[in-house]
């Protein structure tokens, strides 16, 4: 009965792959079609500030596709989620928020939690691969005695 759940398990993940493989292909000719007709709208070879916003969202959301990606594909190969992959998702996916925001329609305190769940991302990010650092170092140290 595990080894039926397990089969399952790698197909409902293989099926969610190709369906983001597919979902990114889309979201990239999606960017490449809007920016071609940025750039070919008047003023010829210029973007307004809407313009670049918008391309950098598709542009990050194109990045965080390709990692949610990598997560899965660690998730088939190993049979592990690589947690420092999540947490760069989820700082690409935030700072994708960040930038595209219209800062002049929020709150201050909107702002400020977003810095500190952006900050919070970051500083967990930096301790997981120091603790990934000092454990690969220890496993050096010991295969050398």
């Amino acid at each position: 009965m595990l080894e039926l759940f397990k089969k399952f398990e790698k197909a409902v993940v293989m099926t969610l792959a190709a369906l983001l493989a597919a979902t990114i292909l889309f979201s990239t000719l999606e960017l490449a079609v809007t920016l071609f007709k940025d750039l070919a709208s008047p003023p010829l070879l210029m973007l307004e500030m809407h313009e670049l916003l918008d391309i950098f969202g598709l542009f990050l959301l194109v990045l965080l596709g390709i990692e949610l990606l990598e997560t899965m594909k660690a998730y088939l190969r190993e049979n592990v989620v690589h947690v420092e992959v999540v947490m760069i998702v989820a700082i690409i996916a935030i700072a994708r928020k960040v930038i595209i925001l219209d800062i002049k329609e929020l709150h201050g305190m909107v702002l400020i939690g977003l810095a500190a769940l952006l900050a919070a991302l970051a500083f967990g990010y930096v301790h997981i691969k120091r603790t990934h650092l000092n454990c690969d170092a220890r496993n050096e140290r010991s295969v050398k005695q």
